[in-house]
């Protein structure tokens, strides 16, 4: 927001230096960007009065002027368009300077002397107007110094707000902010209401009160806007880089930045009924004031009569109801909005006005009343007028309410590194306009006013108390706390080792999206129900992922696309789950995905395709970081994602942890894949919780193998089989290996051999030929009894 320092300072005026203002500015948060003058430099530019214009007689475009500068009389040449007699015109006389080293001097044009210049806004650099003459008002006092004339000797300040401080984009709330900053008293204009003249009022109807919960509005019949603009609101306005338009919407824009309350005024005899304040109808359409005709949304807030939409709330009215050089009778506005109903409308029109960034930011829910009648103040003052009475419809169940905040002392201290005395307390954050009330215990009792919309939480307080104190006197000191290590509980496995063991085994980590396309959730996970986004990024990111594999399945794509052939990814991170009680399960996983040849490229390898024992190979090495492999079982099943043959579930202690497979071949084919592609997806928490280690001591006796060769059915897991040879040797197995498959020439094609090696040791003592013999027995009936196992000949 721009402003000029001596507008701020009317209402507000510190003893302190420009310099000093603006970098206290920018300390409490209103960082300024730039400090720029008023005008250009120059001097001896009075005020003059043309008395006489008469052609030049050697240039058609040049004329020969008479000037007066209250007590003498010159000779002055212009080629200004404007050049006439009767008018007051800046006048630098011969001796003054414009600029750095501009300096008039007496000049003889076509023939004719001319003793001066007179200047236009552009050379003043008051504007980029360059067409005429700088017209002043007929009554500018002639031979004054337009210096001081216009107060010209002043600052245009810039200060770049943050969002949540749309209370400042005004006079009255930079002034607030500054008086806090050196408990100076602030002086607001004074605001009266004015007296109705005659009866005539607008019927208004809050046909969307959750977007518009007070609207108020007032008939202004007989102005008359062939009066121009007092050049001081001209002059404030300017400085705030708005352009004066007509004495009624300069008036709107004056009240705007001043009070910080956006206004409209339409043209009452263009409004058929009332007035309605709803949602507009999808395609509606309506011609901008900037000539711009939009298509409505059914989303758009809309100022509307009986017949058509007249403005769209909060950005910008319409043509046809605006205010022009024929209106008589005026329609004011004055009405709250919520932010949420404005916030990112204009932008959806390729818009952005004074008015749609006030509201987006928040707007004080109870200006509305005074605004409207600074406003009618003013309009009667400049334009004359006859006002009507105030008309106001609330919808009291949809405003905000003040809001109450319980504010500690001893919080303060934590926050600040240091005890605030009670008494500066009460005295920031009453000179904020905050009503504060001790409540004893060091507690007190903070009010917040409706135009500090930012300040609803205690830490909130504490902001304001840092802010009005100066972050640079806060003191500064190291943290002091009593740290104690934390302890690590060596059955977990964490992450980062997980992750590390993957990196050493060729992976490279991704992140994907959390957000996925609903056609693919389907294609991986059929069977759950995906969360739907409310306001998706895109329509390919409209859904809460069930899976990690589409994400990687999404890069695999990405990079077989660009020729990488041989791909190994891993991602840990959330899935979503939406639960039969509307509860959303956030479950941590770690999925990966390979494709392409089992090793590197090189000289020593035959470039032999990744394979299922691959990948499996990679996910016992993340179950066995837990030293407790032996509890994980794979065993063959159905996944909807997962290839028929060559799929796995993974379970612990008979619970599920996890799937492993190739991926399906009409899945590969959906996504353009080149497969094979094989994944694994599992629980987090479950193959983190690993063995609690046990120290065992070393026997020191030697170790007997012995290797059998089973046949069993073709059907029969190996796993069933090693399981039951656990438990029939006993505690003297040490170790066990199924070490060889084989199907095929010289056995039943409908069996399979196994060849399985058996460790055995004793702790104390070498074990006999005769207890090795018993326990191969036992083992071997076992495997007869349960499966039919037999041993090859």
């Amino acid at each position: 927001m721009k402003f000029s320092e001596q507008w701020l300072r009317s209402w507000v005026n510190p003893q302190v230096s420009r310099d000093e203002l603006v970098a206290r500015l920018s300390m409490t948060g209103l960082e300024v960007d730039s400090v720029t003058p008023a005008a250009g430099e120059f001097s001896g530019v009075v005020v003059g009065e043309i008395l006489a214009a008469e052609q030049h007689p050697d240039a058609d475009k040049l004329r020969v002027c008479r000037v007066s500068n209250g007590s003498e009389e010159f000779q002055v040449v212009c080629g200004a368009p404007n050049a006439r007699a009767g008018i007051r015109i800046p006048f630098a006389m011969v001796g003054a300077v414009l600029g750095e080293d501009f300096k008039i001097k007496k000049a003889k044009l076509r023939g004719v002397e001319s003793f001066g210049m007179l200047c236009s806004a552009s050379e003043l650099k008051l504007s980029d107007d360059h067409d005429g003459l700088f017209e002043l008002p007929v009554d500018a006092p002639v031979g004054s110094d337009l210096r001081e004339y216009l107060g010209l000797d002043d600052a245009i300040i810039e200060v770049d707000l943050t969002p949540n401080r749309g209370d400042c984009l005004s006079i009255a709330g930079l002034a607030r902010e500054v008086g806090a900053n050196y408990a100076a008293s602030v002086t607001p204009v004074a605001i009266d209401p004015v007296a109705a003249v005659h009866d005539e009022v607008r019927s208004v109807e809050l046909l969307a009160a959750q977007a518009c919960p007070r609207y108020v509005g007032r008939v202004i019949r007989n102005v008359d806007l062939s009066r121009a603009t007092p050049l001081w609101m001209v002059e404030r306005l300017r400085r705030s880089d708005i352009r004066s338009i007509d004495p009624a919407v300069d008036i709107t824009n004056y009240v705007m930045l001043e009070l910080g309350q956006p206004m409209h005024a339409f043209d009452l005899t263009e409004i058929h009924g009332g007035i309605r304040v709803r949602l507009a109808e999808e395609g509606e359409r309506l011609v901008l004031l900037d000539g711009q005709e939009v298509s409505l949304r059914s989303d758009t807030l809309v100022i509307a009569d009986h017949q058509r939409p007249l403005a769209m709330a909060g950005i910008m009215g319409g043509e046809h109801s605006g205010v022009s050089d024929k209106t008589t009778d005026l329609f004011l506005e004055s009405a709250f909005f919520d932010t949420i109903a404005i916030a990112g409308k204009a932008r959806g029109y390729g818009l952005h006005t004074d008015s749609s960034h006030r509201f987006e930011r928040g707007v004080d829910w109870q200006l509305q009343r005074a605004a409207i009648e600074r406003a009618t103040a003013l309009i009667i003052q400049i334009i004359g007028g006859e006002p009507g009475p105030v008309i106001e419809q609330v919808a009291i169940e949809n405003l905000p309410s003040i809001a109450h905040v319980t504010l500690r002392e001893e919080r303060i201290t934590q926050m600040l590194g240091m005890q605030l005395p009670a008494a500066d307390v009460e005295r920031y954050l009453s000179h904020l306009g905050l009503g504060i009330a001790a409540t004893g215990d060091g507690q007190w009792q903070v009010e917040i006013p409706s135009h500090r919309f930012d300040l609803s939480l205690e830490i909130d307080l504490i902001e304001e108390l840092a802010r009005l104190y100066g972050y640079n006197r806060l003191p500064v000191s190291a943290p002091n706390a009593r740290l104690s290590l934390t302890p690590k509980p060596e059955t977990l496995s964490e992450l980062g080792v997980l992750r590390r063991l993957l990196v050493a085994r060729g992976y490279q980590e991704a992140i994907t999206y959390s957000f996925i396309e609903p056609g693919l959730s389907k294609l991986f996970d059929p069977e759950h129900e995906p969360l739907a986004l409310a306001n998706p990024i895109s329509a390919e990111l409209a859904v809460m992922r069930t899976s990690l594999l589409p994400g990687l399945s999404k890069a695999v794509l990405h990079n077989q696309n660009r020729q990488q052939t041989r791909v190994r990814l891993f991602e840990s991170g959330l899935r979503f789950l939406p639960q039969a009680d509307g509860q959303l399960l956030q479950q941590p996983m770690l999925a990966g995905i390979a494709t392409g040849s089992r090793l590197p490229e090189g000289w020593a390898n035959a470039g032999e395709r990744i394979d299922f024992y691959d990948v499996k190979g990679d996910v016992e090495a993340l179950l066995g970081q837990g030293g407790d492999l032996a509890a994980y079982r794979f065993e063959p099943a159905q996944h909807p994602a997962l290839h028929p043959g060559q799929s796995a579930r993974i379970t612990r202690n008979g619970e599920l942890v996890g799937w492993l497979g190739a991926l399906h071949p009409q899945l590969i084919d959906s996504l353009d894949l080149q497969g094979p592609v094989f994944a694994f997806e599992l629980s987090l928490a479950a193959i983190s919780e690993g063995r609690l280690p046990a120290f065992a001591e070393l026997s020191r006796f030697p170790e007997v193998r012995r290797d059998i060769a089973l046949l069993v059915n073709r059907e029969t897991p190996a796993q069933a089989l090693l399981d039951c040879i656990r438990e029939a040797a006993g505690e003297q197995l040490k170790d066990l290996r199924l070490f060889d498959v084989y199907q095929g020439k010289g056995i039943d094609p409908q069996s399979k051999s196994l060849a399985i090696g058996l460790t055995l040791q004793h702790s104390s003592r070498t074990l006999t030929d005769d207890e090795v013999n018993a326990v191969m027995d036992k083992v071997l009936v076992s495997l007869e009894q349960g499966f039919n196992a037999t041993l090859r000949k």
